[in-house]
């Protein structure tokens, strides 16, 4: 499948899709003041929940646990880069499998950390941590072109997940005090939409994501299940690669 037929693809889900009511531009600005006040008390308590955050208390743990990198083993410690903390995203694998099959969620929001200096410039070390082998969880990030620090976890999940399930999505905060390491928080499973800004930016189009689970009005576009992204059975932005002529063999 080419990037036309991925984008024909999108586009049969709206033919033919009901429309929004049609209003006078007063009526229209009203009723989106009404909604704004709800977005600001969303907005308002989001800040609150932060401020708790912020308010956690930590649980050291081991700053010489081991990651396999490019240069071979290093430590939790080392995957800081010197900065003062470290958001590490780790990323569900299928070990032996094409590209293809890797976790569609994992490449979603990975997809879209394309730019870290955001977080440099408030001394913070964005990194991903694969639940798989080092070798060729590598090669998929190669394949997928992204740059963000890589490190294979495999041999330190118990540890560094201890309690939580592996071989799930997560979001693992950490902060450093010297050679010490704590962890500070912690998300899984939707919690890990804070990494995409597409689907936050479909929330505000008038059909959404267009996925079964949303409240829509009655015969909107909704061909998706939640969590649906995938186009024949591979993730959608692995497309592109693939047209562009990448192989997804992830063993050579």
């Amino acid at each position: 499948m080419d990037s036309k037929k991925v984008r024909q693809s999108a586009s049969k889900a709206l033919q033919n899709a009901p429309l929004p009511s049609i209003v006078e531009r007063s009526d229209f600005e009203s009723q989106l003041r009404d909604l704004r006040l709800r977005e600001k008390e969303h907005t308002h308590q989001g800040d609150a929940i932060a401020a708790q955050r912020r308010r956690l208390p930590m649980v050291e743990v081991s700053s010489t646990t081991r990651l396999i990198g490019p240069n071979g083993s290093v430590t939790l410690l080392d995957a800081f880069e010197d900065r003062r903390q470290l958001i590490a995203y780790y990323f569900m694998w299928n070990t032996g499998r094409l590209a293809k099959d890797q976790c569609q969620g994992c490449t979603w929001v990975t997809t879209h950390m394309g730019e870290l200096s955001y977080f440099h410039a408030r001394d913070v070390t964005f990194a991903v941590f694969a639940q798989g082998p080092y070798e060729e969880s590598r090669r998929y990030r190669e394949f997928m072109g992204w740059q963000m620090p890589w490190y294979s976890a495999l041999g330190s999940l118990e540890t560094l997940l201890q309690g939580r399930h592996i071989g799930r999505m997560h979001i693992v905060c950490y902060l450093r005090q010297g050679s010490q390491v704590f962890e500070t928080y912690w998300t899984t499973s939707r919690g890990v939409e804070v990494m995409d800004n597409s689907y936050h930016l479909l929330d505000l189009t008038a059909y959404g994501r267009q996925e079964t689970h949303e409240d829509s009005p009655e015969g909107w576009p909704q061909p998706y299940t939640p969590g649906g992204l995938t186009i024949d059975n591979r993730p959608l932005s692995q497309w592109p690669r693939i047209e562009s002529g990448r192989s997804d063999d992830l063993t050579k």
